[in-house]
């Protein structure tokens, strides 16, 4: 997702189980087509949001082992196959359709709790998906998933301002967004201020307490997957520090990870433990 959020997840890397990999491939590629359904081209959003009803019809055709024809046949013959094999919660599949409806609508969110309630059907799903996979379960491994893939979610909105509000959307909660004495409509200028400033701090800051708040899953979940896990915390949480390396000044800039960001998240892998799950990573107070 440039990156969106489903590139924050375990895509099918060589650190991923053998006997997911099938299944978060499927996952991913169906994940990424509806949400080229919803973001790419230049279609209308009522005929977005008739693609993608199709494209649940198209879900719960694969989901009862009917074959789907066409363009799709490539997303969801092997979709069905991840369903069956994995008895994969069909609500939490249409859960993340449901999230990308709700994109074509360009809403705005009026504080923390309603942005959250997004994130429960666009990113929680996915984190859920890869737990019902791996045949982890307990509620507690369930809240920390929850916490990382909504962490994940926040920390791509605070990083892709410059991408979103060109498309018109806002993620920024408008509760927030008056604290600092702005408005919506003015950040739609991308006109960077202290004030912008401080009300991205605050955002950032909010996004890694909640992933320091889920990273000791990552200490708990055994073997490939809970390296896999690791690798994913510590890419969010990098993240938020270039963020703040350039002052949250994201309105109009993109701050991204490279090559040589690899050897700072694999010591802080390796050094993450359950009663300190997130090394090394410090954001300026404030």
């Amino acid at each position: 997702m440039p990156i969106d959020h489903y590139e924050n997840f375990p895509v099918a890397s060589l650190l991923c189980p053998p006997a997911m990999r099938a299944g978060v491939t499927a996952l991913y590629h169906f994940a990424r087509t509806a949400d080229d359904i919803a973001d790419e081209g230049d279609a209308l959003p009522a005929d977005r949001r008739t693609q993608l009803q199709h494209y649940r019809q198209a879900l719960l055709a694969a989901a009862a082992g009917q074959p789907v024809p066409g363009a799709w046949a490539p997303v969801f013959g092997p979709l069905a196959q991840a369903i069956a094999r994995h008895q994969l919660p069909l609500g939490l599949l249409t859960d993340l359709l449901d999230a990308f409806t709700q994109d074509t609508h360009n809403p705005r969110y009026a504080d923390r709790a309603q942005l959250l309630d997004y994130c429960r059907r666009s990113a929680n799903p996915i984190g859920r998906l890869m737990l019902h996979m791996a045949g982890v379960q307990g509620g507690t491994a369930l809240a920390q998933s929850d916490a990382i893939c909504s962490a994940l979610q926040l920390i791509n909105f605070w990083q892709d301002p410059s991408v979103d509000l060109p498309r018109g959307r806002h993620y920024v909660p408008e509760a927030d967004a008056q604290r600092h004495g702005l408005h919506l409509d003015q950040l739609a200028q991308q006109d960077d201020s202290p004030a912008s400033q401080a009300m991205l701090r605050e955002l950032c800051h909010w996004a890694g307490a909640l992933m320091a708040e889920g990273a000791p899953l990552a200490c708990s979940v055994p073997g490939r997957l809970g390296w896999e896990l690791r690798l994913v915390v510590q890419g969010g949480l990098r993240i938020l520090e270039r963020i703040s390396a350039v002052h949250y000044r994201t309105l109009r800039q993109r701050p991204t990870l490279g090559a040589p960001d690899l050897p700072v998240l694999l010591w802080r892998a390796l050094r993450m433990r359950p009663a300190h799950p997130t090394p090394g990573f410090r954001l300026p107070a404030g």
